[in-house]
């Protein structure tokens, strides 16, 4: 990627965007929260599918066994516009699945494959056909979610590995980062159409600022997301996780305080997107583990 994206992600992204535009865009994703809310499942199969003969899972698998060959700089990209969309499901642990080989069906999306990806809880485990490093025969305790779109299972003792936890980390980072994005874009769009006082909210001064931290945030996280993508270093996954967990969870919360009264409400997207990053700022690397790993760096070099 050389930390700006070739023509050919720039395509693959935009083609990625397309697809869930036409296929995951507000209706379906409301239609997934009210099936939620209902006790329904949250996977949709049919676009897990569709997802897998795209090549979403399949990205990084080598041509040799049937994938595309790419690597995390391109996973990353399509994990971004995934995060964008507020796409649920263990996207991150069934590509892992798929590019590790452990779990050879993931790649077409035939398989749904959770994780312990929480420190004593996996997302998904009663719609999961298999468990990353876990078997397929993990049990555990439904426990209310903070997302209605992320349904847990308390699973005390279980542990995901090591094995996953830079990669799985990055990937999340992605999603965080294409969420961070998408309430940038919800807030700018919201303070140009809403008036206050015969103006647009967006002429006042405290909004432009909170629409500017916003910006600031999210294109920081993206820089230190798409470098870690590059390199692949677990010092480098640790500061991209802590920068895209910020970015995520302060941009939603800035959201809401331009949506004002409406971004509280349930028909509103925006406290998805926060409930969303909350979850993702645990997953695979918290922000602890993740200072740990900083400073592990840090303390190498002195």
């Amino acid at each position: 990627m050389d930390f700006q994206p070739t023509e050919d992600q720039r395509a693959l992204r935009a083609g990625m965007r397309e697809l869930l535009a036409g296929r995951y865009g507000r209706e379906p994703l409301r239609a997934a929260v009210d099936r939620a809310e209902a006790g329904g499942p949250v996977v949709d199969r049919g676009l897990w599918r569709e997802l897998g003969g795209a090549g979403f899972f399949a990205l990084r698998l080598p041509e040799e066994a049937g994938g595309v060959g790419l690597g995390l700089p391109e996973a990353v990209l399509v994990f971004e516009e995934a995060g964008r969309a507020l796409l649920p499901g263990p996207l991150v642990a069934t590509e892992l699945a798929a590019a590790g080989g452990t779990v050879p069906a993931a790649a077409t999306g035939e398989v749904v494959v959770t994780a312990v990806d929480l420190p004593g809880f996996a997302a998904y485990l009663g719609e999961a056909d298999a468990v990353l490093g876990g078997g397929p025969s993990l049990r555990g305790e439904p426990v209310r979610p903070v997302d209605p779109l992320t349904p847990l299972h308390r699973v005390p003792g279980a542990v995901a590995g090591d094995a996953y936890r830079t990669e799985g980390a990055l990937l999340t980072a992605a999603l965080q980062l294409g969420s961070a994005l998408r309430t940038v874009e919800l807030a700018v769009a919201y303070a140009k159409e809403r008036e206050q006082f015969g103006q647009p909210i967006g002429g006042f001064q405290a909004v432009k600022h909170l629409c500017a931290e916003m910006l600031v945030r999210a294109e920081t996280a993206r820089t230190a997301v798409y470098a870690a993508a590059v390199t692949g270093e677990g010092a480098e996954v640790a500061g991209a996780k802590l920068l895209a967990d910020a970015a995520a969870v302060g941009n939603a919360r800035d959201c809401l305080q331009v949506f004002g009264g409406m971004g509280f409400t349930w028909e509103a997207d925006v406290h998805l997107h926060l409930k969303r990053a909350w979850v993702r700022a645990e997953q695979w690397l918290t922000a602890a583990a993740a200072e740990e790993v900083l400073a592990e760096e840090l303390a190498a070099g002195l």
